[in-house]
């Protein structure tokens, strides 16, 4: 299976990294924290902001800075427990440095540690929450990382894991593709457990080596 596209956008948690045990440690004591259930709290914040989930879960727009603060704070504290997913550092180091992007919805500062804890290379283009004024699922992100290479988003293929950000890769006009288990959740019309077997060379997306959860 060949997909022809001019360059990758890859979200960060779920697709290069897994950043889970993190994502539940900080949210479960934020939510502790404020007396809100934490299963219910890190079930909904894949995919999108800190920001527009604090937003939804703080009344109160005064209290919401301290408390948009003290999650990032907790995340960046618990990016060291990153790991990068299988076929991530195979794939990105195979790739032109002008050819992949990485569009995450977390913060610049939180993002660079969870590479860097997965020992996966700083991409050339890095969009995050802080250089966005919609975040996923609205298509800002995607739509400024296909400028900043350079190409069209019609012809980038967008690898996501959540439902929000496989609507954001759709509505900049890329090809989506979802990955893990979560990806089966999204519209992506292929979904892949991982990197593994993938392959970009002058213009195409070989899936041939991959597996395939549905095509």
């Amino acid at each position: 299976m060949n997909i022809p596209c001019q360059g990758l956008l890859f979200d960060n948690d779920g697709v290069l990294v897994d950043s889970d045990p993190g994502v539940d440690q900080a949210w479960s004591r934020w939510a502790r924290d404020r007396g809100l259930p934490a299963e219910e709290v890190t079930a909904m914040v894949h995919g999108r902001r800190s920001a527009d989930t604090v937003a939804l879960l703080v009344a109160d727009p005064a209290e919401r800075p301290a408390a948009l603060a003290e999650i990032d704070r907790l995340e960046i504290e618990a990016a060291a427990l990153t790991t990068a997913l299988p076929g991530a550092l195979e794939l990105l180091t195979s790739l032109p440095q002008g050819k992949w992007a990485v569009v995450t919805s977390g913060v610049t500062a939180l993002a660079r540690a969870r590479l860097a804890a997965a020992g996966l290379p700083l991409p050339p283009v890095l969009i995050t929450a802080d250089d966005v004024s919609h975040g996923k699922p609205a298509p800002d992100g995607y739509r400024a990382a296909a400028g900043k290479l350079g190409i069209d988003p019609a012809t980038a293929v967008v690898f996501e894991d959540s439902v929000a950000g496989a609507k954001a890769g759709a509505a900049a006009g890329a090809y989506v593709i979802g990955v893990g288990q979560r990806g089966l959740a999204t519209d992506a019309p292929v979904v892949v457990p991982d990197l593994r077997g993938l392959t970009w060379h002058e213009g195409v997306l070989d899936l041939t080596g991959a597996r395939l959860m549905r095509s």
